[in-house]
């Protein structure tokens, strides 16, 4: 509920000040109930939704309708269900099964969004990202060259424990946006998250770690079982 309430929100505040909101989702399964919840009549009805432009933050490299799309989860929880204007939908494309030809076309499609000149960067209004039990985030995992990426926009993972690639955004991307949203539900992220937000600075452990917005701010929004180990002030 606090996650929609920044949503809209933050919504608000972009439509006001330049006519467009625009959001990069994530996939998972905190994320969903997210997109449950402003699909309901409570949100769905205060949200303009034909003024938000719908972004990815990373997919996995499958078509649209497979079982494992984020895109499809996002459709089917949220999408389907609120007036959204279908040319403001900017899904990452499977590329006609060519990871790396995905990544160079939704980096094109940012681009052209976005309007950038050769070399910049989108500032999103808002990223919504998750932590996996190993620290990544997105689709940046320990070890991962694109931990150092400094052009790209986009870019294809190969994820060599099963076998299958994803296409992210890049951690300059990431930190480019005004305000981010982490979701970390469940007693299993616990330690990481300590380590994350408590531990020293090793994102090629924790890729995490590596999202620090230049001009914006991160926010964690977390359950009791996530958050069990991190030291909270009173």
């Amino acid at each position: 509920r606090k996650a929609a309430e920044l949503f809209l929100m933050k919504a608000d505040e972009a439509v006001s000040l330049k006519g467009f909101f625009t959001v990069a989702l994530s996939g998972g399964s905190t994320p969903k109930g997210l997109y449950t919840l402003l699909a309901a009549s409570a949100f769905r009805d205060r949200i303009r939704w034909d003024k938000i432009h719908f972004f990815w933050g990373d997919e996995r490299h499958v078509p649209a309708n497979h079982a494992d799309s984020n895109y499809r989860m996002v459709d089917e929880c949220m999408l389907s269900k609120a007036p959204v204007i279908p040319e403001n939908v900017h899904p990452i494309p499977f590329g006609n099964g060519d990871a790396k030809k995905a990544a160079d076309d939704y980096e094109q499609t940012i681009q052209k969004i976005f309007r950038l000149g050769k070399g910049g960067f989108p500032k999103f209004d808002l990223i919504l990202l998750g932590m996996g039990d190993d620290g990544h985030t997105a689709s940046i995992f320990p070890g991962s060259e694109i931990l150092h990426e400094k052009k790209r926009l986009a870019a294809a993972v190969r994820i060599e424990k099963n076998n299958s690639c994803r296409i992210t955004l890049t951690p300059p991307v990431l930190n480019g946006a005004l305000l981010i949203v982490f979701l970390v539900s469940g007693q299993s992220k616990a330690e990481t998250l300590k380590n994350v937000l408590e531990g020293d600075y090793e994102p090629e452990r924790f890729p995490a770690q590596i999202v620090n917005p230049t001009d914006g701010r991160a926010l964690w929004l977390v359950d009791k079982a996530a958050g069990k180990a991190v030291y909270m002030k009173t």
